[in-house]
């Protein structure tokens, strides 16, 4: 009992006593008159008659009853006394107590007490301000690359630009170190109304480079926009409404449809394996799930843009597919024509199968449209005048698209994890991490999209709670999108095979600028790990390494043996990182 509770319920004991004493002094007393004995000679006085016999006995029973309270009366007060006295030593004894910490405490050197007024205080996972609650994250990475052809890139990878033997560039190695891919996220919530959440999310990284931009002295990268969107979820209703910058949806998930939970490779390199199906772009996207969250419904209109190989028409067509910007673009880069979004739909499943095993599978198709404006001069003896082509100007569009899936299951709950994803259509070049070509073009200007198929499959070994261990293959492969006219003898447009006379310069070095082969196919296998070194209260520290061995192929040029050039890379990288949060 401590000190205060002691002194309040002495109080309180001694209000009660003095109430009994009052109570006590308060009750009234009868007084019998007891009767006159009679003396000796003296006559005895005559028997009471019957109605005073019965008051007297009706006195006596009233007196025993008298007698037997106050008899209780007294017990009940010394057992109060009593407890007083307990309660009056319990007082003296916390007191003492409290002298002695005191004095204990007076002993203690001041700065000791200063060491632990600071001792720090629990973390929380949230910032508060004005009934929003902000999650922040992301990392500090410090990185080392080392490729076996010099590409010239930072830590994402160009795949489709891996040089050829006629490229001095390839018979050069690249080393560099980089902290670009330092990212920061902050996620804002919320909650509008009990069934209603609005969720505002933005990340950050290094790896935007402005003109000034460079490795000489101060490494003047700037911050640039990896995903920024708005979203409101309305879950009585199943609903989502997503509306930013954000993962496509055709990307691979590994939970529902959700944002922030897509199936990303776990590596250091910043373009992840060619044959992973992703974009990061403005959208809007409306998602519906059912109640107990197995089933999953999106449909999202995608920023478009469109990747063009080979678009050479015959002489006396001109294309135009692309423009220069004008404002608030990076003047470097041109921008393809763009009349439609990208319409993108996807099912998603999930749930545990066999047992114990999770499992998330989905489906998904994409809808893009393909548009250029074409200027026709058939001018005498042009190939446009020899075709007959009617001259003028006109706007075409093209459709194209395709669909895929992916399986994402725990093979052994908990200790290995395994994904599977394949695409295929016309046009889904964009949509591949080795980025090839979208779109070709025939003699007549119009565009076409070229088919391509896409496959990924990895795995994940957690070997313990703190070491990853990884592995991926894939690959993106187009088939040949050729025009031949009977009128034009020995000519051939569109993108592929015998599209380029001959690929021989490939083969040599200081030849590069007659080297145009046509990529056919770009492959990758890739192993790595991630190792925790510390993971707490105060964020998470781990670093990496990744070994890749990439190939890119080409089409066979048009000579009679049919020269296709290859080029091949080893990549190895280095990451240390911080999660602070």
């Amino acid at each position: 009992m401590t000190s205060k509770n002691a002194l309040l319920f002495g109080a309180a004991v001694a209000v009660m006593l003095a109430a009994a004493n009052g109570a006590a002094a308060a009750a009234p007393v009868h007084h019998h008159h007891k009767a006159k004995k009679p003396t000796y000679g003296e006559a005895a006085p005559p028997p009471p008659p019957p109605a005073e016999a019965a008051e007297v006995n009706e006195l006596r029973s009233e007196v025993q009853q008298l007698k037997a309270t106050v008899e209780a009366q007294a017990q009940a007060q010394a057992a109060l006394q009593a407890q007083i006295a307990q309660q009056q030593s319990q007082v003296a004894q916390v007191a003492s107590d409290n002298r002695s910490v005191e004095a204990r405490l007076d002993s203690v050197p001041q700065q000791i007490l200063t060491a632990v007024g600071e001792l720090p205080k629990p973390k929380t996972d949230k910032a508060y301000y004005r009934g929003v609650s902000i999650t922040f994250g992301g990392f500090a990475e410090a990185a080392g690359i080392f490729r076996s052809r010099d590409t010239t890139a930072d830590v994402g990878s160009s795949y489709q630009k891996i040089p050829f033997a006629s490229d001095p560039a390839a018979h050069t190695n690249e080393l560099l170190g980089t902290a670009r891919q330092s990212r920061y996220t902050a996620l804002v919530e919320g909650d509008i109304a009990p069934d209603t959440r609005a969720y505002f999310y933005g990340e950050f990284d290094f790896l935007g480079a402005a003109q000034t931009a460079n490795s000489n002295e101060s490494n003047s990268y700037q911050l640039r926009t990896r995903v920024l969107y708005g979203q409101l979820d309305l879950d009585h209703y199943g609903l989502s409404l997503l509306a930013g910058d954000s993962w496509s949806l055709a990307t691979q998930s590994a939970k529902g449809i959700t944002p922030r939970n897509e199936v990303i490779p776990l590596t250091i390199d910043a373009q992840y394996v060619p044959g992973f199906v992703w974009a990061r772009q403005p959208q809007l996207r409306l998602t519906w799930h059912s109640m107990d969250n197995a089933w999953w419904v999106a449909a999202s209109a995608e920023n478009p843009q469109t990747t063009i190989g080979s678009a050479t028409a015959a002489s006396g067509v001109t294309i135009t597919d692309n423009q220069a910007p004008t404002s608030q673009f990076f003047s470097g880069t041109n921008y393809s024509l763009n009349k439609y979004p990208d319409l993108i739909g996807k099912v998603a499943y999930e749930g545990v199968v066999l047992g114990d095993h999770n499992l998330h599978a989905e489906v998904f198709g994409v809808v893009r449209d393909f548009y250029d404006r074409t200027l026709v001069t058939p001018t005498v003896g042009s190939q446009a005048q020899i075709l007959g082509l009617t001259g003028g100007a006109e706007s075409n569009d093209v459709w194209g698209g395709g669909g895929g899936g992916s399986l994402n299951v725990g093979l052994i709950p908990k200790v290995l994890d395994a994904q599977v994803s394949v695409a295929a259509g016309q046009g889904l070049g964009r949509y591949g991490a080795g980025q090839l070509s979208d779109v070709t073009a025939d003699a007549t200007g119009h565009l076409h999209p070229i088919p391509e198929t896409l496959w990924l499959v990895g795995g994940t070994w957690h070997a313990t709670s703190m070491f990853d261990l990884y592995a991926y293959s894939g690959a993106e492969q187009e088939t040949s999108k050729e025009f031949r006219y009977a009128t034009l003898t020995g000519k051939v447009f569109g993108y592929g095979a015998g599209i380029v006379g001959s690929n021989a310069a490939c083969a040599v070095e200081g030849s590069n600028a007659s080297c145009s082969p046509e990529n056919r196919a770009i492959s990758q296998t890739t192993i790595g790990f991630w190792h925790r070194v510390y993971q707490g209260t105060y964020g998470r520290v781990q670093w990496g390494l990744q070994y890749s061995f990439t190939e890119r192929k080409t089409f066979a040029d048009a000579t009679t043996a049919g020269f296709a050039p290859k080029a091949d890379d080893n990549m190895v990288y280095a990451s240390f990182r911080y999660y602070p949060f």
